[in-house]
């Protein structure tokens, strides 16, 4: 199966609305693998795996967020997987 990488930084009102579960359960759904984290700078960092369609379908979702956020940006980078994750976690 082919498999890519997927880094992405997303801005705006992204702390404490539950964005960060709202991405695990996306990711989830979507057969992915990675981590998503709150950064020190209000942004959210999202690291992902896994098919090409399944990251267009999550980087739409990183890009309009829960009801509650208010994303102002989404930059996201694609690199060739690595395969090292197993499951998709919250980092703390």
């Amino acid at each position: 199966m082919n498999t890519e990488r997927m880094c992405a930084w997303v801005v705006g009102h992204v702390h404490g609305v539950g964005f960060r579960y709202f991405v695990l359960t996306e990711a989830r759904a979507l057969g992915i693998t990675g981590w998503v984290a709150n950064r020190t700078d209000g942004s959210v960092e999202v690291v992902a795996e896994g098919t090409p369609v399944a990251l267009d379908r999550l980087e739409v979702k990183l890009q309009t967020g829960p009801a509650s956020s208010a994303v102002r940006g989404c930059h996201t980078v694609r690199q060739d997987a690595t395969g090292e994750f197993e499951a998709f976690e919250v980092k703390f």
